[in-house]
């Protein structure tokens, strides 16, 4: 991707995240997608200030920035999300994706998908697990389906509900 470059994250590039949150949500509910992620920006919120300032100072933590510094895009691997079933194998867990909406960026959710793969192939690990919303019209988990994941099992999260997916390399 030209003009664009992939760095390891940290707890500074938190604002620049949750604006890429805030633009994503401002699409979604214009489309009426209100369950997702809510209607407020995260921006907004303690709660999900401090779930991605934790998310971006997390070890497996990268961003996409494009030429001039704006931060367009992140990706968080990591340890499973506390409301997803352990494994007994060896894994990398993909935490967060997030891409902001900009045509130049099309494509770019499955390039950090693969480049997620690179990683748990250089750590030597065969299997990757995500989780998603698993409402709505269904298009998110079709969209990790298209990437090479299967569905594992579906969960609740106070009323959110979710689809855990997975592959193997």
């Amino acid at each position: 991707m030209d003009g664009f470059a992939l760095r390891r994250a940290s707890v500074a590039d938190a604002p620049a995240v949750l604006q890429v949150f805030d633009e994503v949500i401002a699409w979604f509910v214009g489309m009426g997608n209100h369950d997702q992620w809510g209607t407020e920006p995260w921006s907004a919120s303690p709660r999900r200030v401090k779930q991605v300032s934790e998310a971006c100072a997390m070890p497996g933590a990268w961003v996409l920035e494009e030429a001039g510094g704006r931060i367009r895009a992140a990706l968080v691997l990591g340890e499973p999300m506390p409301y997803v079933p352990s494994t007994t194998e060896p894994e990398v867990y993909v935490r967060l994706l997030i891409a902001a909406r900009d045509e130049r960026l099309r494509g770019v959710g499955r390039r950090l998908l693969a480049f997620a793969d690179d990683r748990a192939r250089a750590a030597e690990v065969r299997r990757l697990r995500v989780d998603c919303y698993g409402g709505g019209t269904g298009d998110l988990v079709r969209f990790y389906e298209s990437c090479g994941y299967e569905r594992i099992s579906t969960f609740d999260v106070e009323g959110w509900p979710g689809q855990l997916l997975g592959r193997n390399l």
